[in-house]
C-alpha cells in the first residue's frame, strides 16, 4: 500500500499512477474538514490560480512535458483534455469540469481510498508502504513543522499571487477585440502519436473524450484583448504604482517567485516593464486601427459557459477596493463586475537539492517521496509531473522493484534532475524550460528547429526508458 498526503494535482496524479500499477492507495485530503485561504470547494485538484496549463505544442518545453505525461498515462492530462476551453495555442480548462473529473476518477477507483481528515504529523512509512507528501503550497503550520523536523532547516517559502476574474457580460465589447497572439491556435494535434490509443480508457473513469471545447481558432481568436493608447497606459500605470497593497504576514520577509510577480511589483521596476511583460502588445492588431496597440491586457475564457474571463498574468496583492478602482481603468473593463479579486498566499516548499533525489525520494528517508510545489517545482503541469514520477516510483518500491527517473534529455527527467541537483544556496522553484534539459550534441541553427529537435529526442528517450523499465 502507498499513503499519499494531499489531494491536489500532484497527489491525485500520484494516486492514479500507484493504483494503475495495481497497488492500493490511501489518499488524505483535509478539505472540507479544514479549509484554506484560497480554496473554495471540497473537490480534489481544485485550481486556485490560473485556469491555464500553458503552451500545448512541442516548440515549447511545457508542451513537451505535457506530451510526455500523456504517454505516461497521466490522469491530469486526460482531465484537462476533457475540460478544455479555447485559449489559442495554450491548454486552458474549465476549473469546475476539470476538478469534478479528477474527483470522480479518484473517488471511484477500486484501489483508491480517500480519507477526509487533516494530517498534522507524517504517517509512518516503510519499503512495503511508502509515503508521498504532496500537501502543496498551503501546507498547514502543524504539518510544516513536522516536515521541517524531518528535512531540517532548509524548509523555505515564497509568496504567490492569483489573478482577478471578471463577469463576461460586464465587459464592454465595443472597446475590446478577439484575437489570439500571432493568430496561434491548437488547430492540429502535433506530437500526439501514441496518445490516441489510450482514449478508450478515458470513458472508464467518467471523463469525456478528447476535443471537448478544443482550442481551435475560428478565425476570430480565443482571447479578448483590451488595447491601450499611450495616454491610457500612462494613466493606468500611475494609478497602479500608487495603489495600496493588502498586508501580507511576514511582509518584511516577503519573497515572490520571479515567474509569478504581482503586477504592481513589476510596475515598480519601471514604466515599460508591464509593456514587455503581461501587457505586451506584440502579435496583436487592433482591427479598428489596423495597428499594434501601445499596450494590451488579454482576457482568457475561464469556464466552458464563457461567462467568466480571467486577466492573463494579472496576479496582484492590491486591496480589493483598489483592484476595482485601478483595473476599471483598463479599456473595456470600466464597468467590470469582479467574480474574484486577486490575492496573495504563501507557498511552502523544501530546498530540493539538499534533501531530494531525482526519483523524488528523500535522501535520508528513501521510503518517503515529495511531490508537487512542496517539492520545489512551480506550475500546475510541473506539479502533476512530479506526482506522476513519484507515484510510479512509490509503486515500484512497494512492489520490490527498483526506482528510476527518465534521463535528463526528457522534460520530466530534467525537472527531476533540477529539483535534486541545482545549487542549493540559490534554489528557487522552477518551471520546465529547455534550458534545464541536457543540450543537443549537434543543435540545428534555427531556434525553433532546436526546440523541435530537443522534443523529438526527448520523446525517443522517454520511449527507451519505458522499455527498460518494463524489461
Amino acid at each position: 500500500m502507498v499513503r499519499i498526503v494531499g489531494g491536489g494535482l500532484a497527489g491525485c496524479e500520484a494516486a492514479w499512477q500507484v493504483a494503475s500499477a495495481g497497488v492500493p492507495v490511501t489518499l488524505y485530503e483535509m478539505r472540507p474538514v479544514r479549509g484554506t485561504a484560497v480554496h473554495k470547494t471540497d473537490r480534489l485538484a481544485e485550481l486556485v490560480c490560473s485556469n491555464s496549463f500553458r503552451g500545448d505544442k512541442l516548440d515549447n518545453a511545457v508542451g513537451l512535458l505535457k506530451e510526455e505525461m500523456r504517454r505516461l498515462g497521466s490522469l491530469v492530462m486526460r482531465a484537462a483534455e476533457a475540460s478544455r476551453v479555447p485559449a489559442g495555442a495554450a491548454l486552458a480548462v474549465d476549473r469546475e469540469v476539470f476538478s469534478n473529473a479528477i474527483t470522480t476518477a479518484i473517488s471511484t477507483h477500486p484501489l483508491i481510498s480517500v480519507v477526509r481528515e487533516e494530517v498534522t504529523t507524517l504517517p509512518a512509512s516503510s519499503a512495503g508502504e511508502p509515503l508521498i507528501v504532496a500537501t502543496g503550497p498551503l501546507t498547514s503550520d502543524a504539518l510544516s513543522a513536522d516536515i521541517t523536523r524531518l528535512v531540517g532547516g532548509d524548509h523555505l517559502y515564497f509568496y504567490d499571487a492569483i489573478s482577478p476574474i471578471v463577469l463576461a457580460e460586464s465587459i464592454d465589447r465595443s472597446r475590446v477585440f478577439r484575437q489570439s497572439r500571432w493568430d496561434r491556435s491548437i488547430s492540429g494535434r502535433e506530437g500526439r502519436e501514441g496518445h490516441e490509443g489510450r482514449e478508450g480508457q478515458v470513458g472508464q473513469v467518467g471523463l469525456a473524450g478528447p476535443g471537448v471545447a478544443c482550442g481551435v481558432d475560428d478565425g476570430q481568436g480565443d482571447y479578448l484583448n483590451c488595447p491601450f493608447t499611450q495616454e491610457e497606459y500612462e494613466r493606468f500605470y500611475e494609478a497602479l504604482i500608487h495603489a495600496e497593497s493588502a498586508t501580507v504576514h511576514d511582509f518584511d520577509k516577503e519573497r515572490f517567485f520571479e515567474g509569478c510577480l504581482p503586477i504592481e511589483v513589476m510596475a515598480h521596476r519601471g514604466v515599460d516593464t508591464l509593456r514587455f511583460g503581461p501587457m505586451k502588445p506584440v502579435g496583436l492588431t487592433d482591427p479598428r486601427t489596423g495597428r499594434t496597440p501601445y499596450a494590451a491586457v488579454q482576457l482568457r475564457q475561464d469556464n466552458l459557459a464563457a461567462d467568466h474571463f480571467s486577466l492573463v498574468g494579472f496576479q496582484t496583492q492590491l486591496k480589493w477596493g483598489e483592484q476595482a478602482r485601478v483595473l476599471r481603468l483598463i479599456p473595456g473593463l470600466e464597468q467590470a463586475e469582479f467574480v474574484r479579486y486577486g490575492m496573495v498566499h504563501r507557498n511552502t516548499y523544501v530546498n530540493g537539492p539538499t534533501v531530494l533525489t531525482e526519483t523524488w525520494q528523500l535522501k535520508q528517508h528513501p521510503t518517503i517521496f515529495f511531490a508537487g510545489q512542496m517539492s520545489g517545482v512551480e506550475g500546475y503541469v510541473e506539479s502533476a509531473a512530479s506526482g506522476l514520477l513519484a507515484g510510479l516510483n512509490a509503486a515500484a518500491l512497494a512492489q520490490g522493484r527498483p526506482t528510476s527517473a527518465p534521463p535528463r534529455t526528457t522534460a520530466i527527467g530534467a525537472l527531476a534532475f533540477y529539483a535534486s541537483h541545482a545549487n542549493p544556496a540559490h534554489y528557487e522553484p522552477s518551471n520546465i524550460t529547455f534550458g534545464i534539459m541536457e543540450p543537443l550534441a549537434k543543435p540545428p541553427r534555427g531556434k525553433g528547429d532546436r526546440k523541435v529537435a530537443m522534443s523529438n529526442r526527448a520523446l525517443d528517450a522517454l520511449a527507451a526508458w519505458l522499455r527498460e523499465r518494463a524489461a
